[in-house]
C-alpha cells in the first residue's frame, strides 16, 4: 500500500483494509411486509489514486462489500464501487452499483481529519445522483439514499444507511434501513 496514497485518502485513510462485522440490521420489504433481517458483511476497501480529472485530483478506496443472513452460506447482498476523496472541495463521493441495476454516487462535506461524515444522493440530481432500471423505477423507485458514517477509536467503523423507496402501490416511500459495525482483520 503506497504511503503517499494513504496521506491523500483524507477521512477515508482509516478505512483502508479488509473489514467484518456480524452486527447487521437490515429493515427491509419482503413479499410487501417490512422484514427484519440480521447479517453478516465482508468489505474489502483497496486504495487508489491519485485520480485527475483536468486539475481535480482524486484519491480513494475501490470496495467490494458482501452480506449473509446469519447461518446461511448465499449472500444476499453484494455492491461495487469506489469511496472517493476530493481534498480541495472537501468532498467525500461514494459511488457503487448493487446488482439489482441501482447506481448511486452520493457525497457529501468532510475536513481531512473527519471521524465522521454524511453522503445523500437524490434521484434528478446531476451530481449526487440515483439512477435505477426500468423495472425499479415503476415498482420500487429509490428517491433518496442517505449514508453516515462513523470511524472509531478502537479501530472499528459503524455505518447508517437510508434508502428510501417510492413504492406506487401504496403511494408512500418506504425507509430500507442497514446498519453494522466492522472491525479490520
Amino acid at each position: 500500500m503506497s504511503e503517499e496514497i494513504i496521506r491523500n485518502l483524507g477521512p477515508l485513510a482509516a478505512l483502508a483494509g479488509t473489514w467484518q462485522g456480524d452486527q447487521g440490521v437490515d429493515i427491509s420489504r419482503i413479499k410487501s411486509r417490512e422484514t427484519e433481517t440480521k447479517f453478516r458483511e465482508k468489505i474489502v476497501f483497496e486504495p487508489l489514486g491519485p485520480v485527475n480529472n483536468g486539475p481535480q485530483k482524486l484519491f480513494g478506496l475501490r470496495y467490494s462489500m458482501t452480506a449473509w443472513r446469519l447461518g446461511e452460506d448465499d449472500a444476499f447482498h453484494e455492491e461495487l464501487g469506489y469511496w472517493l476523496w476530493d481534498g480541495d472541495r472537501k468532498q467525500v463521493l461514494r459511488c457503487f452499483m448493487v446488482p439489482r441495476g441501482v447506481l448511486i454516487n452520493a457525497g457529501g462535506d468532510a475536513e481531512a481529519d473527519s471521524k465522521s461524515f454524511h453522503l445523500e444522493a437524490s434521484v434528478g440530481s446531476e451530481t449526487y445522483g440515483i439512477m435505477s432500471n426500468q423495472y425499479l423505477d415503476e415498482t420500487y423507485k429509490t428517491r433518496k439514499y442517505v449514508l453516515d458514517v462513523s470511524i472509531h477509536d478502537d479501530g472499528s467503523f459503524s455505518y447508517k444507511e437510508d434508502t428510501q423507496l417510492w413504492i406506487p402501490v401504496n403511494e408512500a416511500i418506504f425507509h430500507h434501513t442497514d446498519q453494522n459495525t466492522l472491525t479490520k482483520i
